[in-house]
């Protein structure tokens, strides 16, 4: 009866029951403890792996997955048919060679494709959770791939990847359980959100919530879904994942199938045409809870927070090899959040590599075509390999 309500709403929506991937179910008494203060319970995870797991168990990598990401990195996405998300890194050949490592990538808690989240179904009440779903930190995110990892029976990871909330994860993996982690790749990301990324999620919650099919949270219930809001607050976020000149290059200030302004407000402009597609696309394939609850999880993201103020105690004793890299144009997460990190590894006399990659195409570089990204990354990824005995 439940799923034949989620089933009314989007195909996302249904991706929260029945995914089309794997997926690691944990009964009433394997809770995952939360920080805010809630043991949820029944839960489960979804999740992809790509290669093959040596029999020493010593190949193992996770990537962890963007904000609007998901565990299909390299698998055709189940909604929107497109490729994997990260198939410019990950794959056979590729700097994570998936003929040489295990992959594995997990949705993270909180999201709608799968993981418990507030998509998913509340047990207590045979409805979607809505708003009773606890709120989500990255810490959260991190234990949860971890008891998937036991699950699998994989002790310890050779390499953990991921850019911008995925590179969150990493920091917290390299924190968290030092122990588990060989070689940490964190990218496009920083250890704590900027108050400037703050507001710019602030605006996007706000557009959600201010849509009259919100419904408070309750929109799968009655069949509907905040699809203008949700539209707007990707359309505001998509620009912090641009640069300025990418944009211009892309599109300038030409005009979208017209000669001359048409004096409305119609999409004039070719920007607006491609902001309105990446609202709608967006829409058909994400939760707009999720988007609230993973944005929240990225805000309330403080590293050297939660280890007494000073970053350097979050690494401290860490035998985990790193590889910070940057972007010159990532104006979200700037080079300087980088530096912080590798200025903390450095006074915790951990072993720690810094690139700054060179490029124009804002923060969404880590997901493109970038030569000198995949050049760093395959150098440092192979180093690893032979100190591993991989």
């Amino acid at each position: 009866m439940a799923i034949t309500v989620l089933k009314a709403g989007p195909e996302n929506a249904s991706q929260a029951v029945e995914p089309a991937s794997p997926v690691a179910r944990f009964g009433p008494d394997e809770p995952l403890a939360m920080d805010a203060g809630v043991a949820l319970a029944p839960w489960q995870i979804a999740y992809q792996t790509e290669g093959r797991l040596n029999a020493g168990r010593t190949n193992a990598v996770l990537v962890c997955h963007a904000l609007t990401g998901d565990q299909h990195v390299t698998q055709r996405h189940p909604v929107t048919g497109k490729p994997g998300w990260w198939e410019t890194l990950v794959g056979p050949g590729k700097p994570v060679d998936t003929d040489r490592f295990f992959v594995i990538c997990a949705n993270v808690v909180g999201s709608c494709m799968g993981t418990t989240g507030p998509a998913s179904i509340n047990p207590a009440t045979g409805r979607p959770y809505g708003l009773d779903f606890p709120l989500v930190t990255i810490r959260d995110m991190v234990r949860g791939q971890a008891m998937l990892l036991d699950r699998l029976g994989i002790p310890d990871l050779f390499l953990c990847i991921g850019g911008s909330m995925g590179g969150m994860q990493v920091l917290q993996w390299a924190a968290s359980y030092p122990e588990r982690v060989f070689a940490a790749m964190p990218i496009a990301t920083g250890a704590r959100h900027s108050a400037q990324n703050i507001a710019f999620h602030e605006v996007g919650r706000q557009a959600v919530m201010a849509d009259p099919e919100w419904h408070a949270g309750r929109y799968l219930d009655v069949g509907s879904r905040p699809a203008k809001g949700l539209a707007v607050a990707r359309m505001g976020a998509h620009i912090t994942y641009l640069s300025e000149p990418a944009l211009h290059r892309k599109f300038g200030r030409r005009f979208q199938d017209r000669d001359a302004p048409t004096f409305s407000f119609d999409a004039d402009f070719q920007i607006e045409s491609y902001l309105r597609h990446q609202g709608i696309s967006f829409v058909e394939r994400f939760d707009a809870n999720a988007y609230l609850y993973l944005t929240r999880a990225m805000d309330y993201f403080d590293l050297a927070a939660d280890h007494g103020g000073v970053l350097a105690n979050a690494f401290r004793d860490t035998r985990t090899r790193f590889c910070v890299m940057s972007f010159t144009s990532d104006w979200l997460f700037p080079t300087s959040d980088s530096r912080a990190i590798v200025h903390a590894l450095n006074a915790a006399a951990a072993p720690v590599a810094f690139v700054e990659v060179e490029s124009d195409k804002g923060h969404d570089a880590f997901l493109l075509d970038e030569p000198a990204m995949f050049a760093a990354a395959r150098g440092f990824i192979q180093a690893a390999a032979r100190e591993r005995g991989l």
